[in-house]
């Protein structure tokens, strides 16, 4: 049975009478904190403030975010983790609306009219399951993945009932963490026992990870065949068969997933992309635009599907192609995104032969770059570059392109974009030296500090790490090797009060540019034990 008063609540409605009626429901129940919330933007930023443990959500919210989109937003953002019981209460009944949640399912749905009698039935059978995540989730929230891991083995040696639950988990969690051989493990052992489309897609994923494309490619494919509305299994399929050097059948995968589901906005925008390489300007065309709308009031929304439309159309309707780039600047915020904006723009202007209009793009860039707090993104520097070279500001894009390089120096896909960027502006040469000798000067800087702790120079190798961090802010293994030598001086003890923070926020820093590299959770656990020694 539920102790409803121990659990915090959220109902999501935009009729007045729908949201009071819930909230009675749950206070009848015995509920004492309910909170409520007339939109799919207020419930957003609820759910960012508060880890609420049951969420009532109406599927039609009016104007913005469906109840869909919402729980979408929450899974992908990590504003709910798997302890939290979310109903989806609902008078839709459509395939639509069905297909739309395979991907983020909710843990039930309510028709209207609901009945206090029928949300505590579905609420009780939800919470059986759910009150054996409450530990894992709050082990998976604070990134400890040995500690979630360490969980589900525990509750897995007497809980059958949700054996399933905590295995599908388990996996997910070692997956994270980088730990194929662990993962591939327990998928094995599901799939012995039973032929799960998540268990295969699962093993695929590890085979992806190894780099045995072609296994993660014939598993996937199996996996459709036998579960054909499975899409995560179409998502993993077409990135096989891209690393396979197959675009035209990633094409034709994606093809198909959006068959079953067309209004997915990073499908869209990856079938555009697919489509434009192979000079299909139509069927890329017709997916952008695609994307933009369905994305509008989506998490999923990519910055990419604005510009890319506006690549395609910027040759013959230039005038769209600059009002879809001033609606990517409203529906997106943030400085890359206004940097990538008004660099189309300036190339745009200086496709149609404007040159002055270009030249003044490319002043506003400049003054964009030095007023921003950090360094752009790869993609934001690249365009950025293109724009530079374009209007004779050379020295500016070649160290924009400097950065990326250093940042990702061992990136070979993103280094040839950086190539084909000096290649357009005819520097082909002169741009090879200049990418050898970024990508050199990164690995100086990332080993020397390495370097420095084997010699035994421990105090020196913080100093040289803290230069390189500060220097490549954005460069991986960098802020591995960051925490790691913070870690290493702290294991001697002694050391400022300063570096464990720094240790940390570098590990998930990493962890969100690189999730999924087993070092985050080995250095995690290294940490962890330091905070519990005396």
């Amino acid at each position: 049975m539920i102790d409803f008063s121990r659990q915090y609540c959220l109902v999501i409605d935009d009729f007045q009478g729908m949201r009071t009626m819930l909230r009675d429901m749950l206070r009848e129940l015995g509920a004492q904190r309910v909170d409520i919330a007339a939109s799919g933007g207020e419930a957003v930023g609820m759910l960012g403030n508060h880890r609420y443990d049951i969420v009532l959500c109406d599927y039609n919210l009016g104007a913005g975010r469906t109840g869909q989109q919402l729980l979408e937003e929450a899974k992908v953002r990590n504003l709910v983790g798997p302890a939290c019981a979310w109903i989806m209460v609902t008078a839709e009944k459509t395939s639509d609306a069905i297909m739309g949640a395979v991907e983020y399912q909710p843990d039930a749905y309510l028709i209207k009219p609901v009945t206090a009698a029928l949300l505590e039935t579905r609420l009780e059978k939800i919470w059986t399951r759910k009150a054996a995540l409450q530990e894992i989730d709050q082990a998976m929230q604070a990134k400890n993945f040995s500690k979630a891991v360490a969980l589900c083995d525990q509750r897995l040696q007497y809980d059958r009932a949700n054996a399933g639950e905590l295995q599908r988990l388990k996996s997910q969690i070692l997956l994270n963490a980088g730990e194929w051989d662990r993962a591939r493990e327990v998928y094995e052992q599901v799939l012995a026992e039973r032929e799960l489309p998540w268990a295969k897609t699962g093993l695929a994923k590890v085979h992806f990870h190894n780099g045995n494309y072609a296994a993660a490619r014939d598993l996937l494919q199996q996996t459709i065949e036998e579960n054909r509305t499975y899409l995560e299994a179409y998502d993993w399929l077409v990135r096989a068969q891209q690393q396979l050097g197959d675009a035209e059948a990633a094409e034709q995968t994606l093809v198909a997933a959006l068959r079953l589901w067309p209004n997915s906005p990073l499908r869209q925008k990856n079938l555009g992309e697919l489509a434009l390489k192979r000079g299909d300007r139509d069927a890329a065309e017709q997916a952008f635009r695609k994307s933009v709308v369905v994305g509008e009031h989506s998490v999923m929304k990519s910055a990419d599907a604005y510009l890319g439309l506006a690549k395609v159309v910027g040759a013959n309707k230039p005038d769209e192609a600059l009002k879809t780039l001033g609606l990517l600047q409203k529906q997106m915020a943030g400085d890359d995104i206004r940097l990538r904006a008004k660099s189309a723009e300036g190339l745009i202007y200086q496709a149609s032969n404007n040159p002055q209009k270009a030249e003044q793009l490319a002043g506003e860039v400049g003054e964009l770059l030095q007023g921003m707090a950090g360094k752009p993104g790869s993609e934001a520097s690249m365009e950025a570059a293109s724009l530079m070279l374009a209007t004779g500001r050379r020295e500016t894009a070649v160290e924009l392109l400097q950065s990326v390089v250093r940042n990702n120096h061992d990136n070979r896909e993103l280094l040839n974009q950086v190539q084909q960027v000096f290649v357009a502006a005819n520097m082909a040469e002169e741009g090879a030296a200049l990418v050898e000798a970024s990508r050199q000067e990164a690995i100086e800087l990332m080993n020397r500090g390495v370097l420095l702790a084997r010699e035994g120079k421990i105090d020196e190798a913080v100093e040289s790490m803290y230069q390189a961090r500060a220097a490549l802010p954005a460069n991986v293994r960098v802020l591995f090797n960051f925490a790691y030598i913070l870690i290493t001086r702290m294991q001697q003890g002694n050391a400022p009060d300063t570096l464990r923070a720094d240790a940390r926020n570098a590990l998930l820093q990493a962890n969100r540019l690189a999730p999924g590299d087993k070092r985050f959770n080995q250095l995690m656990d290294a940490l962890a034990k330091l905070q519990a020694s005396p």
